[in-house]
C-alpha cells in the first residue's frame, strides 16, 4: 500500500492561507459583538426576554443601524465561506506562490474594507468595490480550479 508523501497543499502557501483565513475568522466573530453594540445602543431587541432588565428597551426588528451592521454579518457568511472552501481547492492545483499570496491577502481585506464601508461608516461606491474585488477573486479561483481538474 502506498502512500502520499507529498503535501496536498504546498506549506507555505496553506500557512498564509492559515494566517489570513484566521484574521478572516476573527473578523466575522467580531461582527456578533458589533451588532450588540448597536442593539445596546439603540435599546432595541429581536426577543422580548432581551429587554428585561434594561430601562426603555424595546423589541424591535426593523431599527436600520442594527439591521445593517446585520445585512453586513449576512454578506460575510454569504461569501467567506464559500470563499475558504474555494480557495482550499484552488490552493490544490499548485498557483505561483506569489498570486496564491496575494489574492488570499487581497480578498481579506476587501472583505475588512466592505465591513468597514458597509457596516459602520455606510460609503458607497467603497461597499461596492470591495465587494467585487473579494467576488471576482472567488469566481477566478473557481473558475481556475474547474479548468485544471477538469
Amino acid at each position: 500500500m502506498s502512500t502520499l508523501n507529498t503535501p496536498l497543499v504546498e506549506p507555505e502557501l496553506f500557512k498564509t492561507f492559515a494566517f489570513w483565513g484566521s484574521i478572516l475568522a476573527i473578523k466575522l466573530l467580531a461582527m456578533a459583538p458589533l451588532t450588540a453594540r448597536y442593539r445596546f445602543k439603540n435599546k432595541v431587541f429581536s426577543n422580548i426576554e432581551d429587554t428585561k432588565g434594561l430601562k426603555g428597551a424595546k423589541v424591535n426588528t426593523n431599527d436600520p443601524e442594527v439591521e445593517r451592521v446585520r445585512r453586513a454579518h449576512l454578506n460575510d457568511l454569504e461569501n467567506i465561506l464559500i470563499w475558504y472552501i474555494v480557495t482550499f481547492a484552488w490552493l490544490t492545483t499548485g498557483p505561483s506562490a506569489w498570486l496564491a499570496t496575494n489574492l488570499i491577502r487581497s480578498f481579506v481585506l476587501a472583505r475588512v474594507g466592505h465591513t468597514i464601508s458597509y457596516a459602520i461608516l455606510s460609503v458607497q461606491p467603497h461597499r461596492a468595490i470591495a465587494f467585487f474585488v473579494g467576488f471576482l477573486i472567488t469566481v477566478y479561483q473557481a473558475i481556475s480550479t474547474v479548468l485544471y481538474y477538469y
